[in-house]
């Protein structure tokens, strides 16, 4: 048991760890091909990767059931864009601090425990010394990882829908091939404009695979050794992740204040999560060899980038993240 979970620990590091670098990798194409041109290529990535696991029936899909389904695109679609252009402007500690506060605000909002609004008082100045007025201050940097973060907390409300009315990973997958097209006219377009050089190619196609495809498969082994809890917890430190990598890719060096702000956020996701209602769940969930190749249930994130399904057991994966 324990082996695994130091195996586990070892696995969702590296998750998290391969998702941020996949981003700061993604960035050294911003200046070719700009952010819409990494969104677009990696768009494409996640929509095969998630289709070839989904294996979705379209003919199956009911007009009721395609309406949350385009929705979850179009979220898709924004999400990544915007978030993508935050790091760009602000810096991707910042820029992955600020989307994080989308599924935080979700858990807080819908929670009626005394813990959970400490907790949000608690987040609520750093996240305003985040935003703080400075002379190198970007604001529409800072909105655009404002609305990456209102993006996640709709793609929460609107799995939610979309896995009670689809099997398996069918709704994600078909969302995520939506967004890969609706990005064709879009990546042309800039691709034509800013035509990519191959290293700028080879940086978006390694962003896609290390943020979407390794992360995917990866949290779902890692589910088979560790309790749904202490993954959620461990995940919450993304936001720490993203600004250490951010240093060390990127040489973007948060201020004093700027970490502990993030530290501070991390710290409140990781009570809120810690303590919560199911904190007494410590059973790894299962997760069998059938949903890797088949899809595992549509999943609803929770505030610690992990995800939980209909039956409340905690899974994830951040393929369209």
């Amino acid at each position: 048991m324990r082996r695994n979970r130091l195996v586990g620990v070892a696995m969702m590091l590296g998750s998290g760890l391969s998702t941020q670098i996949g981003a700061s990798v993604a960035a050294l194409a911003f200046p070719v091909i700009g952010p819409a041109g990494v969104v677009a290529i990696r768009q494409w990535v996640a929509a095969i990767v998630l289709l070839a696991v989904g294996r979705p029936r379209l003919r199956s899909i009911t007009a009721r059931q395609w309406r949350p389904v385009v929705g979850l695109a179009a979220v898709f679609a924004v999400m990544n864009l915007s978030l993508y252009t935050a790091i760009d402007r602000v810096g991707l500690g910042l820029g992955v601090t600020l989307e994080f506060l989308g599924p935080l605000a979700v858990a807080l909002l819908g929670s009626r425990r005394v813990l959970d609004l400490v907790c949000a008082l608690v987040a609520a100045p750093a996240v305003l010394l985040l935003m703080r007025p400075q002379a190198t201050t970007d604001y529409l940097g800072i909105g655009l990882g404002l609305l990456a973060a209102m993006c996640w907390a709709f793609y929460i409300l609107l799995n939610r829908v979309v896995g009670r009315e689809l099997p398996g990973a069918t709704g994600s997958a078909v969302a995520a091939g939506l967004s890969g097209l609706a990005y064709v006219p879009i990546g042309a377009v800039v691709l034509w404009h800013h035509p990519p050089t191959a290293a700028a190619a080879s940086y978006a196609l390694v962003a896609g695979v290390m943020s979407s495809a390794v992360p995917f498969l990866v949290d779902l082994l890692t589910l088979r050794r560790v309790p749904a809890q202490f993954f959620g917890v461990f995940m919450s430190v993304n936001p720490v992740l993203a600004a250490m990598v951010g240093l060390v890719v990127l040489h973007q060096r948060p201020a004093v204040l700027d970490w502990v702000a993030i530290l501070v956020i991390v710290a409140a996701n990781a009570v809120a999560v810690s303590f919560g209602r199911d904190a007494a769940d410590h059973n790894p969930v299962p997760v069998t060899p059938c949903d890797v190749l088949h899809g595992v249930p549509e999943l609803a994130m929770t505030p610690a980038f992990g995800k939980v399904s209909a039956d409340g057991e905690q899974r994830s994966s951040r393929a369209t993240q």
